[in-house]
């Protein structure tokens, strides 16, 4: 099968944790939580339970999408390569950057031996796979090594049977038309609403993605994978999509410019919030970062010393702009990216996935995923990753 290469024409506009994967049960809260107090006075008990009282004690039949269980990075990718090993139908995959690395070699082979057994494999990775390996700024013939090292992936999963898809334009802006929508669909098991991209440096980041056993889901994140690929190869975009799972919603932004879902949702939820807690890649920008400042909030994300040359320009710009600060401290780097929304009455919403609340991601037309939930079980899990990843 052969490899859809990208146009050619011009764009329009965690170190490896020991730490165990999250489970959907919420802790006992201990004999005295220590609180985080920012200037504004906003506290995070640390455990959820402290959130919401007796109603998390007790809780109530969650109607939406079965409990998802987080996973760290390599934690991920572990649990990734095992279930494709087991694959009897099908594997689909969507990613910003792919690469057969030391932390990635076991699932590129899981992959391979899925599609040599007969398995439906199909992959789709952006061409800032290469461009990014390459460096922005580094000469061509760099560039053109990674490139070259990504084609022989491309052609040693094609080779085995599986189809594989490079998505968007490696002229124009760099950041424009981007598909940063991030899942795994194996047989009934979907991996999504995290960060993680499938390369060392994705693989050892600060981030998380969440697994889901539900065969519905799977099946409308395969049909999202036929819709970007079939968009991509038209260099167009679809209009934004809420996939409606009982209180749950799969939120889908379709590539144009200036329609994102996600951030309209977050704008959303941001207003009604009594407090906010950000964790991301980026400082938030647009309107969301100024609705976010008229309440308590904290905002954890990545220093400009934390980023490549090009990131950090982006980071320190936003910040200067914004006139905002980052509580995150550790040289880590920070990528994942989810909101937690404190609302009257102790109730909570999350929106977690690929979307970085960035603003200039919207006007630019990047394809993004993300879960806008209710579920205490799910939050817990969100912040119990703030708790043990971020904030320590």
């Amino acid at each position: 099968m052969a490899v859809i290469e990208p146009a050619a024409s011009a764009a329009p506009a965690i170190a490896p944790s020991t730490a165990p994967a999250a489970t959907s049960g919420a802790a006992p809260a201990p004999a005295s939580a220590p609180v985080i107090t920012p200037p504004g006075g906003f506290e995070i008990p640390r455990t959820a339970a402290e959130l919401t009282g007796a109603a998390r004690r007790t809780p109530k039949p969650y109607r939406g999408l079965p409990t998802p269980v987080l996973l760290i990075g390599e934690d991920y990718v572990a649990d990734a390569t095992a279930q494709i090993r087991r694959a009897r139908r099908r594997v689909i995959l969507t990613t910003l950057t792919i690469a057969d690395e030391q932390r990635t070699s076991e699932l590129i082979e899981a992959l391979v031996g899925a599609a040599e057994r007969g398995v439906d494999v199909r992959v789709a990775a952006d061409v800032f796979t290469y461009l990014d390996a390459g460096g922005v700024f580094l000469p061509f013939d760099y560039k053109s090594r990674a490139k070259r090292r990504s084609s022989a992936l491309a052609r040693r999963l094609t080779d085995a049977g599986a189809d594989f898809e490079w998505l968007g334009r490696e002229k124009g802006l760099p950041w424009r038309g981007r598909t940063h929508t991030k899942f795994c669909v194996v047989d009934d098991t979907a991996y999504s609403f995290g960060g993680v991209n499938l390369d060392d440096k994705g693989v050892s980041n600060v981030d998380y993605m969440l697994r889901v056993d539900d065969a519905l889901l799977a099946d409308q994140l395969q049909t999202v994978f036929e819709r970007i690929g079939a968009m991509n190869r038209h260099e167009r975009g679809h209009r934004s999509m809420d996939l409606k799972h009982g209180k749950d919603h799969v939120l889908v932004d379709g590539g144009i410019p200036g329609d994102s879902i996600i951030y309209r949702r977050a704008l959303k939820w941001a207003r009604k919030a009594d407090s906010v807690l950000l964790m991301s890649q980026y400082c938030p920008t647009g309107e969301l970062r100024r609705v976010i400042r008229e309440k308590p909030h904290e905002l954890w994300f990545n220093r400009p010393a934390n980023a490549s040359l090009a990131n950090s320009i982006l980071i320190a710009a936003s910040m200067l702009v914004t006139n905002t600060q980052t509580k995150y401290l550790s040289r880590r780097y920070l990528h994942a990216k989810a909101i937690v929304f404190y609302l009257p009455q102790g109730k909570r919403v999350a929106i977690t996935g690929s979307h970085n609340f960035v603003h200039g991601g919207v006007s630019l037309g990047t394809r993004e995923i993300a879960l806008q939930t209710k579920n205490p079980a799910t939050i817990d899990q969100i912040e119990d990753f703030f708790f043990t990843h971020v904030r320590s």
